[in-house]
């Protein structure tokens, strides 16, 4: 957290108008080593990992591999990031493995061009210079969301709907299946509820199978305020509910929508839809 704020702010100095936030450097460092903690390691106080960390190897659902290239390190930068944009937070030599050096590095990469990362396609093009697999980019988008509610948020996030949600994050990518309860049940993929009950069930909280079950079963979340970390989101009627997501902040969820589309991040509300209201799963 220390070396992404102080990346953030190294970089809002000598960059103002890049607008990098520290979420999404955070969420980079999730998505691409669980911040330095791949295969059990652990950061020491200097910042470097219990032992190196080479390209680890990440494939899509259909077996295509979208590591990033000859990556490297808790970020994963590739080689000809780290030759292009290489920074050291201290008067050291930069080294790739360091946190600090290579969240500073994503960040000068992030803001080079002159890139105003407040700007959707902007920063999808600076996130697309580091790894420009789809599935990455969209995992580490719906991961910034989820830091920036939780970083603004008053208290804590409740740790069952972050489990939930994180789940989700994860299944960005699988296809749908009519039916489909996912990988672990045999399935390729999700189909709306199934992604919503998988998810909760990794946080040992059961609810029922269908949309308007799981509907009826959670409680109702009032007010015009936006809905918590986690919260299910229900469409249709009050008589019949034909979808669910699950909500990860900033106006968006994480569902699997329909017949062709894959589990993805959109709005939870657009214009014309047929938005019910959301419900909150009570936990244990």
């Amino acid at each position: 957290m220390r070396s992404y704020v102080t990346a953030a702010d190294t970089l809002q100095q000598e960059q103002s108008e890049c607008e990098l936030s520290w979420v999404t450097l955070a969420a980079l460092g999730k998505i691409a080593s669980d911040h330095g903690r791949y295969g059990e390691r652990r950061l020491d106080e200097q910042g470097l990992p219990s032992e190196p960390i080479g390209t680890i190897e990440v494939r899509d659902f259909d077996g295509a591999d979208i590591s990033a290239p000859a990556a490297a390190g808790p970020l994963q930068l590739r080689k000809q990031v780290w030759q292009q944009w290489a920074g050291s937070a201290t008067a050291d030599e930069p080294n790739i493995q360091n946190i600090d050096d290579a969240t500073l590095t994503a960040g000068k990469a992030l803001c080079a061009q002159d890139r105003d990362l407040s700007s959707g396609d902007d920063w999808v093009a600076g996130l697309s210079l580091l790894n420009d697999a789809d599935r990455t980019i969209d995992r580490v988008m719906a991961t910034a969301y989820v830091y920036g509610t939780v970083g603004n948020a008053e208290n804590r996030p409740d740790p069952q709907a972050l489990q939930a949600v994180t789940f989700a994050i994860n299944k960005i990518g699988l296809p749908y299946v009519w039916g489909g309860d996912g990988n672990a049940a045999g399935d390729e993929g999700f189909d709306c509820s199934g992604l919503t009950k998988a998810a909760y069930g990794v946080a040992d909280i059961g609810i029922p199978r269908t949309a308007h079950a799981q509907y009826t079963a959670t409680d109702t979340v009032g007010g015009d305020a936006d809905p918590a970390l986690g919260d299910l989101i229900f469409y249709g009627s009050t008589e019949h509910i034909h979808h669910v997501g699950i909500y990860i902040g900033y106006g968006r969820m994480v569902d699997a929508p329909t017949f062709g589309q894959a589990v993805q991040v959109h709005p939870y509300r657009t214009a014309g839809d047929d938005f019910v209201r959301a419900g909150r799963p009570a936990s244990h």
